[in-house]
């Protein structure tokens, strides 16, 4: 069945901070699965900002927030970037766009719940619509493995964990597969929301006369 969605492919950019490089991995998953939902992706590095890439965030359909979890809570990098947009906060640039986060740290919890809840604070600052990951949680059974999707049961958002002492592409299997499905939700629900806007133009009552 056509939902209206088929000839639609949003704009999506993930704008994260990445420290040692375990985040940056996450970042292409992400867009990735927006990629293979049929939207478009851009992935920007937010402490590699130039000002010319701002209008590429403005007129994006969605954004996706990302960001190590460091002593509970979002990274500097992640925070100076989130400081920077306070006027386009002010005067509404971001709203009504789509949004979504994740994080990696590296303990099981690492308080990333904090980093996440941080990022849909600010996407409400901006008035934008937060997306949840849209996953069950995984590794909960005996039945369950680390390789479950979702497998440390975050629901905000994608959560993460990468040991410390290992190189970028060391991420786990099952952490960049849910970053992907992040990514697919993301662009799914971003499509809908710009059908229904559609919709919603072509129902409006015509002028009478």
């Amino acid at each position: 069945m056509n939902d209206g969605t088929t000839t639609i492919r949003p704009s999506v950019v993930v704008a994260y901070h990445s420290g040692r490089g375990h985040t940056a991995v996450l970042a292409l998953a992400v867009a990735e699965g927006v990629r293979q939902a049929g939207a478009t992706p851009t992935v920007l590095a937010v402490d590699d900002f130039t000002d010319d890439q701002w209008p590429v965030l403005d007129g994006a359909d969605a954004i996706v927030f990302g960001s190590p979890t460091y002593m509970g809570n979002v990274s500097a990098g992640f925070q100076t970037f989130a400081e920077r947009t306070s006027r386009r906060c002010v005067e509404g640039t971001w709203r009504d766009k789509v949004a979504a986060g994740f994080t990696n740290s590296g303990s099981k919890s690492g308080d990333k719940l904090q980093t996440l809840m941080a990022m849909a604070v600010l996407a409400a600052q901006h008035h934008m619509h937060w997306v949840n990951l849209g996953l069950a949680a995984g590794w909960n059974s005996t039945t369950g493995s680390e390789h479950d999707l979702n497998r440390l049961g975050f629901f905000l958002g994608a959560g993460a964990q990468t040991d410390t002492d290992v190189a970028a592409d060391r991420v786990h299997h099952s952490d960049a597969l849910t970053c992907r499905h992040l990514g697919a939700r993301v662009a799914e629900v971003t499509a809908q929301l710009l059908a229904g806007r559609r919709a919603a133009g072509r129902c409006r009552p015509q002028p009478v006369g």
